[in-house]
């Protein structure tokens, strides 16, 4: 195995597991290119692989996990259950299925992937994770994409709060308003697509903050993030770029280098509305 580029920090989650703070996402991923993909971001030293039911790649990424010759308690495996699987006992038979394709036994954490609010069955489909928690089928729950409202009304139902809420996160879309109360909760905040797309990657302010420290833009916007106190899962398939991100351990940013990427805010989203999903 490749040693990391620096000891990788982990996030202490509020059921006392914790998490690596970068990991490595396959997002639009095929199968077949999510084994190769994993295998190198784990020999680059990866120590986290966020994969989902919709990306149809729980296969390649169980495949490449058992590949690496790492001890399974090694490796923290994150999927998620999809959207038209919410209810209880769709939830279980989801979670059988996520198991059943990744072969890596437990996941390590589950995630709702959407709350889905005009089906209106998140809180009971959270009130099925924990069932599953509970049960030892998974070792932590979270939920994706929640805003606040989804989140008081699960934790109001359940008298349990998720220790993670994945998402959506980069300069463009700082989020402020949601850390601030997943920080007053005890959430975690991960982001996906904490590239913004790619689109931050040209923002000349991140392209003059990257040129002052040698560093690659997608190396500045994930040392903001890590500084924030975000976990972050970039993805990429291409070798060199897997490598180079994890290299963002090693970035120090400045006091000024912060004042200037929070000014790029813009509210602005690549993605879908969390209330537009369902």
């Amino acid at each position: 195995m490749t040693t990391p580029p620096t000891e990788q920090p982990r996030i202490t989650l509020a059921d006392g597991t914790s998490i690596p703070a970068i990991g490595f996402g396959v997002y639009k991923v095929d199968d077949a290119a999510a084994e190769p993909a994993v295998r190198t971001a784990l020999e680059a030293g990866y120590r986290l692989v966020d994969t989902a039911t919709l990306y149809g790649n729980e296969s390649g990424v169980g495949r490449a996990v058992r590949a690496s010759g790492l001890r399974r308690d090694e490796v923290h495996v994150t999927t998620k259950l999809w959207n038209d699987a919410h209810g209880r006992p769709r939830a279980r038979a989801a979670l059988e299925a996520s198991v059943d394709r990744l072969g890596l036994g437990v996941p390590d954490l589950y995630l709702i992937h959407w709350p889905c609010p005009a089906r209106d069955l998140y809180t009971e489909t959270w009130r099925s994770l924990l069932e599953l928690r509970s049960e030892g089928a998974v070792r932590s729950a979270g939920v994706s994409n929640f805003q606040r409202s989804h989140l008081d009304r699960v934790i109001d139902d359940s008298g349990e709060v998720p220790v993670l809420n994945q998402v959506e996160l980069h300069p463009y879309l700082q989020q402020r308003d949601l850390r601030a109360y997943h920080a007053e909760r005890g959430i975690v905040t991960q982001a996906w697509s904490p590239l913004g797309r790619g689109d931050v990657l040209r923002d000349p302010t991140i392209v003059e903050v990257a040129r002052r420290h040698a560093a690659t833009p997608a190396q500045v916007v994930l040392r903001w993030h890590l500084d924030l106190g975000v976990a972050v899962i970039p993805k990429s398939v291409t070798p060199e770029r897997i490598r180079s991100n994890l290299r963002a351990l090693d970035l120090a940013l400045t006091s000024d280098d912060h004042e200037r990427i929070a000014a790029l805010d813009r509210g602005r989203r690549s993605g879908s509305h969390p209330d537009e999903v369902n």
